[in-house]
């Protein structure tokens, strides 16, 4: 069945230009989307129209549960972690053991990132095939690092995948829109809505909710549950976002919307390049400019403290000099004093020896007086 190009994207954008620049870089197109709604037949419809077009993407599969694929893939998670292992050794469940792996992986994303960088000048389009269950990776750490990561690095595309025929229910086309726009807030980067299985029922109905408030209330009031007021309020408030939101109708089954799907990308590329990028880049600016100053603050603070180290050393050093010319002082008093002492006993010792010197003189020169003397 083929798909309206020109109601599939939003009115304000235009891709005649985004289709005249071409990204440097290769382009990865991160694909979520709930359970069931056709993630995997998705990329292999896409991979098929890219070998087409002889241009052969770089495939990489993140799903650790996923028994077999149906696309040859460059880099597979069941490589790396073995999902079912996980599960037996650490006593987890099947989306505990999800996350697991996905963690596990992560640990090791840079040198996937290496892997990606000498191929880029190979591949124009990374495909990336996520988790059937959304939540493990959107809301798990190792999933905000991996897309954080490849943001930081390349071109990105965030590409939710919706369910058609079930979204036709307006309170299940109200939660997938929800999902939505939690997962476009969450990471900021370009966003685009492929309204899988146009086969199965058309997609002009959402669009048409979409463009039109007072159509999707009238499909409301066609519906009497206790969600019915919550889904009248949240169409209101989501008004804004279904005015910049790229939608695009898709059959992975026949193939309808490819064109439609990368003139989609190609715009979302220019949003990265020069709203993205340019605000990524002011971001890592600060950053570095706030890393900086701290490094100039540690550095100034280290400064002063060896300053008043050396200050405190030298007045340590002074007080030592001080004790020691002291005791130098105390020395010198000392000997000054024993030399005193020895130059009185010195004296005092020529006193006697002269006055014994006299008395032998008188007596040799006077025996008789000594005689008389001593008989007396």
């Amino acid at each position: 069945m083929e798909t309206d190009s020109s109601t599939n994207l939003p009115p304000t954008t235009t891709t005649s230009a985004s289709a005249s620049t071409e990204p440097k870089l290769p382009v990865c197109i991160l694909v979520l989307g709930m359970a069931g709604s056709g993630k995997t037949t998705f990329i292999q419809r896409i991979n098929a129209y890219l070998h087409s077009e002889k241009t052969a993407p770089y495939v990489v599969n993140l799903d650790p549960a996923v028994h077999e694929l149906p696309y040859p893939c460059n880099v597979d998670i069941r490589d790396t972690v073995n999902y079912k292992q996980v599960m037996k050794q650490y006593s987890l469940g099947p989306n505990g053991a999800i996350v697991t792996s996905l963690n596990l992986f992560a640990t090791t994303f840079d040198q996937l990132l290496t892997i990606l960088s000498k191929n880029q000048s190979k591949y124009r389009y990374y495909l990336i095939d996520t988790p059937g269950q959304i939540e493990v990776f959107t809301w798990s750490a190792s999933g905000t690092i991996i897309t954080e990561a490849l943001g930081a690095t390349y071109p990105t595309v965030i590409v939710y995948i919706m369910d058609t025929p079930r979204s036709s229910n307006p309170i299940t086309f109200m939660s997938n829109m929800l999902y939505a726009v939690s997962i476009l807030y969450k990471y900021r980067l370009p966003f685009i809505v492929v309204l899988n299985k146009t086969d199965i029922i058309h997609h002009r109905f959402a669009l048409e909710w979409m463009n039109d408030f007072e159509l999707f209330q009238s499909a409301i009031e066609q519906e009497h549950s206790y969600s019915t007021d919550l889904c009248r309020s949240l169409s209101l408030v989501l008004d804004e976002f279904y005015a910049n939101l790229r939608c695009v109708g898709f059959s992975s089954m026949t193939g309808d919307g490819c064109k439609e799907f990368f003139e989609a990308v190609d715009d979302a590329c220019h949003e990265y390049e020069h709203v993205y990028k340019v605000e990524y880049d002011k971001w890592q600016e600060k950053r570095t400019k706030r890393e900086n100053d701290k490094h100039e603050k540690d550095l100034k603070r280290l400064k002063n403290d060896l300053d008043t180290e050396q200050s405190i050393i030298g007045e340590k050093r002074i007080r030592y000099d001080d004790m020691e010319n002291d005791d130098d002082t105390d020395d010198n008093d000392d000997d000054d004093d024993d030399d005193n002492d020895k130059n009185k006993d010195d004296g005092e010792f020529d006193q006697e020896e002269e006055s014994f010197k006299r008395f032998l003189t008188k007596n040799v020169n006077n025996p008789t007086t000594t005689n008389d003397t001593m008989d007396t």
